[in-house]
């Protein structure tokens, strides 16, 4: 579907968020964090580029795929569970400290949520980032007062692509499937809002893995938030 078919009647009603790769460049600050795990376990950097490709599908998964310096990880002892379970926690320690230093917004972010604000648009943030990282790096980018509600991926039981956090935020936003309509970059995303029956936008400069953005089954699929407008 086109743009213009997506909102030839109006405005959604709820716009949800996807936060690193959609709205924020977060991935400086996430190399770095993991870059320091790494040093600390002895292990070489992975560096910026690998890290990129590794985003999306939380902390957990993304410490994973770095101590195995690839996407498609697996665990194969008990052994590799505890190395995972410290690893995670010098990781988490170090992005705390570095959580918004290095990141940006993408070109076409705060004009597209300013102009939804004008429409009388509820937004709110849907993301795979643990909890405790998400509001920091809102205020960070000085976007916070934007959205009425976030979603981590560790604020319900279950994550995306499982539809339930973009159902929870939509019903607490007042929007129905036909009124609300989610913003990701990668198959995590429009694969949450398919199982939802919601419309989604993707954005093709994010930090998807696999398939080309384009291919995924989104509604739209723009380069920059900018062209919503």
């Amino acid at each position: 579907m086109s743009l213009a078919g997506l909102f030839s009647q109006r405005w959604p009603g709820v716009a949800l968020f996807d936060l690193d790769g959609t709205l924020v460049d977060s991935a400086p600050d996430l190399a770095a964090a993991i870059d320091s795990m790494l040093e600390h376990l002895g292990r070489r950097k992975a560096g910026i580029d690998n890290v990129r490709q590794w985003v999306g599908n939380g902390a957990g998964v993304l410490v994973r795929r770095s101590l195995a310096g690839r996407a498609d990880w697996e665990p194969a002892s008990e052994k590799d569970d505890a190395l995972f379970n410290d690893a995670l926690a010098i990781f988490y320690h170090a992005y705390e400290n570095l959580n918004g230093q290095h990141s940006v917004l993408y070109d076409g972010v705060e004009e597209c949520l300013a102009r939804l604000a004008d429409y009388g648009c509820r937004m709110g943030i849907v993301t795979n980032k643990p909890e405790q990282f998400v509001a920091p790096l809102l205020e960070q980018m000085g976007i916070e007062h934007w959205f009425d509600l976030s979603i981590g991926g560790d604020t319900l039981p279950v994550r995306k692509p499982d539809p339930q956090p973009l159902i929870h935020a939509m019903t607490e936003l007042g929007g129905t499937r036909g009124t609300t309509v989610m913003v990701g970059d990668s198959v995590t995303d429009i694969s949450a809002a398919l199982a939802a029956g919601i419309p989604s936008v993707a954005v093709r400069y994010g930090y998807n893995y696999g398939a080309p953005v384009d291919s995924l089954g989104a509604d739209a699929v723009v380069d920059s938030l900018a062209q919503l407008l």
